[in-house]
C-alpha cells in the first residue's frame, strides 16, 4: 500500500456560461431539448445498483406544457424501500473503509462529468421537466451542483485534517466515520443542486442513502445518478427510490438503522419528520441526525435611504426569477412612503414587461409553477388578495390552459400582518406594505416578528447608521442575511446556506457546518510509554 498525504486544492466556482445566441453552449443546449422533447424515457428504481421496475408508474409532464410527456418513472413500494436499505447497510461494509482519496475522486470526477459531456443534457433535463429558463438551469443543475461536489469534497479533507492536541508522551487522533446505519434524503423540485447534493454531502463522509426525490424532478435527478454511476460511486451506496412519502415514513423512517434524515421541503412534512422520529426514538439503534432546510417568507426591507433603481431591481429579480419557487424568494417587501411613490410605477412596470412562457424561448424570463397543485394554492392566495379589503391586486394574472402559468403578481398590504404578508406561497407574488417613514422601528419589529420563518432577507440603505441598526434589529430574521442586494443566489463556498426558526436547523448547505453533521468522531490516545506506576507522587512521605 502507498502511502502519502493527498491534498485537494481549494476549488474555485464553476464559471456560469452566458447562453449568448451563436454560442456553443446555446447550439448544444438547443439541440438537447429538441432531442428530450421528442422522447419519453422510462425511468426505473436504482438498488443496489440495478434498475428495478415496479410497474406502477407515474408521468412527467412540461409544467409549461402540461399535455406534454417527457418520462415516465417507476414507484417503490415496500418491497423496494426494504430492498433499498438492504441494499445500503450492505454497501457500507465496503464504502466506509475505502480510503478517502478514492471517495474523492469518485466525486470530483462526476463534477468534471457534469459540467463537461453531460452539461447540456441535464440542464436540459431541468429546463423541460421543471420549467426553469436556461439561465437558471445551467446556475442550478451545472454550476452549483458542481459546486456542491468539489467543495464539499474539499470541506470533507479539511474537517479530516483537524486533530487534537497531544502532551508529552501522548499521541491523540480524532478519527471520522460514518453514522451508525443509512441516510434517508429526501429531496425538492425546484433545485436539480438540492437534489444531488442532499444523498452526496452524507456519502462524502462514508455514508450510504436511500434517495427519494420530488416527483416532479424525477427526469434530471435520475440523470445526475447515472453520472455519479458513471465517475465510479460503487452499487448501493445511493439508492434511487421515488416513492410516496407515506411509505417512506411507514417502511424507512421506523428502521431501527435510520440514521439520519436529509431533509429540503415544506416546513410541514419536516415538523412531521422530526414528530415521527421522536415517537420511535427507543427503536433505533442511534440518535438519527435530522438535517432540515424548510419555508421561507422572505422579505426587503428598504430604509428612506434607499436608492430606488436597486431596490426595484433586486425586488423584480429576487421575487419573479424562477417564477418565485425559491426558498430565498423575496415575496414580502417593506417599503417607506417617501419612496413608495417612485417605486411602485418602476415596479408594475418592470414586472409587467416580464416575459412568460415556455423555458426553450431564450428570450423568457417565467416559465410555468410547477403543478396544478401549486397553481391552484398560489390562486388562493391571489382570490384571498382580490376579496381583501386590505389588499389591492396591483398587476398579475393566471392562466392554465397550457401551462401552469403565473405572471408576475405584486399585491400592496395595509398591514404587516396580511395573510399574503406571513404565509409561505411559493410562487411569483410579492406583498408590499408601505409603512410611515416615522414607524421605521414598528416595521422592523413586524417584519421580525410576523412570519414564523427566518430564512433570507435583504435591507436597502444608504446610510451606514441605518445599516447597522437595521442589521441589529433583524439579526435573528434571516440565516441569509443581505445588504443591498436580493435575497437570492447564495453560492456554494461564499455563502453558505440556511436558516432558523420555522424555516429548518440552519446547518448551512455549502459548507462545513453541514458536513460535520453527517460523521460521528473516535478519540484514539495511544500512550507510547506506558506507567507501570500505582501510586501518585504527592502521595510520599
Amino acid at each position: 500500500m502507498n502511502n502519502g498525504t493527498y491534498k485537494l486544492a481549494m476549488p474555485a466556482n464553476e464559471p456560469v456560461l452566458g447562453y449568448m445566441p451563436g454560442s456553443p453552449e446555446r447550439l448544444a443546449l438547443t439541440a438537447e431539448l429538441e432531442k428530450q422533447s421528442a422522447q419519453i424515457v422510462e425511468i426505473p428504481l436504482i438498488i443496489g445498483g440495478k434498475e428495478v421496475r415496479t410497474g406502477i408508474t407515474k408521468d412527467i409532464v412540461m409544467p409549461h406544457d402540461h399535455q406534454h410527456v417527457i418520462a415516465r418513472y417507476h414507484m417503490a413500494g415496500e418491497k423496494e424501500l426494504k430492498d433499498a436499505i438492504a441494499a445500503a447497510l450492505e454497501a457500507k461494509k465496503a464504502w466506509e473503509f475505502m480510503p478517502w482519496e478514492h471517495r474523492a475522486s469518485i466525486f470530483i470526477k462526476a463534477a468534471e462529468l457534469l459540467t463537461g459531456p453531460y452539461r447540456a443534457k441535464i440542464n436540459a433535463a431541468t429546463m423541460l421537466g421543471q420549467s426553469k429558463t436556461a439561465f437558471q438551469a445551467e446556475i442550478d443543475s451545472a454550476c452549483e451542483l458542481a459546486d456542491f461536489l468539489r467543495f464539499n469534497t474539499y470541506f470533507a479533507q479539511e474537517i479530516f485534517a483537524q486533530q487534537p492536541n497531544s502532551s508529552k508522551g501522548i499521541w491523540d487522533r480524532l478519527e471520522y466515520r460514518p453514522l451508525d446505519g443509512f441516510i434517508m434524503a429526501i429531496t425538492p423540485f425546484n433545485f436539480t443542486s438540492i437534489g444531488g447534493n442532499l444523498p452526496t454531502a452524507p456519502a462524502i463522509m462514508g455514508n450510504v442513502a436511500l434517495w427519494k426525490p420530488s416527483s416532479t424532478a424525477v427526469l434530471s435527478n435520475y440523470y445526475f445518478l447515472q453520472i455519479m454511476m458513471e465517475a465510479g460511486l460503487p452499487a448501493g451506496v445511493i439508492n434511487f427510490v421515488p416513492s410516496r412519502g407515506s411509505d417512506v415514513s411507514k417502511y424507512v423512517l421506523s428502521d431501527k438503522m435510520l440514521a439520519g434524515v436529509h431533509f429540503t421541503g415544506s416546513t410541514q412534512v419536516f415538523k412531521t419528520i422530526w414528530k415521527q422520529v421522536g415517537e420511535t426514538i427507543f427503536d433505533y439503534e442511534s440518535y438519527p441526525r435530522l438535517v432540515g432546510e424548510t419555508g421561507g417568507k422572505d422579505f426587503v426591507f428598504a430604509h428612506p435611504t434607499a436608492a430606488v433603481e436597486p431596490l426595484v431591481a433586486a425586488l423584480v429579480r429576487g421575487a419573479f426569477e424562477y417564477q418565485g419557487q425559491k426558498c430565498s424568494a423575496a415575496s414580502r417587501a417593506f417599503i417607506p412612503a417617501s419612496l413608495w411613490g417612485q417605486v411602485k410605477p418602476r415596479l408594475i412596470e418592470e414586472a409587467t414587461a416580464l416575459k412568460v412562457g415556455d423555458v426553450t424561448d431564450y428570450t423568457t424570463m417565467l416559465g410555468a409553477v410547477i403543478d396544478k397543485a401549486s397553481f391552484d394554492n398560489i390562486k388562493s392566495y391571489v382570490d384571498y388578495a382580490a376579496a381583501s379589503e386590505n389588499s389591492e391586486i396591483l398587476c398579475g394574472s393566471l392562466d392554465d390552459s397550457k401551462g401552469y402559468f403565473v405572471y408576475p403578481t405584486v399585491i400592496e398590504c395595509k398591514t404587516p400582518y396580511e395573510k399574503t404578508m406571513v404565509e409561505e406561497i411559493f410562487g411569483p407574488v410579492l406583498s408590499v406594505y408601505v409603512y410611515p417613514d416615522d414607524q421605521l422601528d414598528e416595521a422592523l419589529e413586524a417584519c421580525n416578528t410576523a412570519s414564523p420563518y427566518a430564512l433570507t432577507g435583504a435591507i436597502f440603505a444608504n446610510d451606514r447608521n441605518a445599516i447597522i441598526y437595521m442589521e441589529q434589529k433583524l439579526s435573528s430574521a434571516a440565516g441569509n442575511f443581505y445588504i443591498n442586494d436580493k435575497p437570492t443566489g447564495a453560492v456554494v463556498g461564499q455563502q453558505p446556506f440556511g436558516g432558523g426558526r420555522a424555516s429548518g436547523t440552519n446547518d448551512k448547505a455549502g459548507s462545513m457546518l453541514n458536513l460535520y453533521r453527517w460523521t460521528s468522531t473516535r478519540n484514539i490516545k495511544e500512550t507510547l510509554v506506558p506507567t507501570t506506576a500505582i501510586t501518585y507522587p504527592y502521595m510520599t512521605k
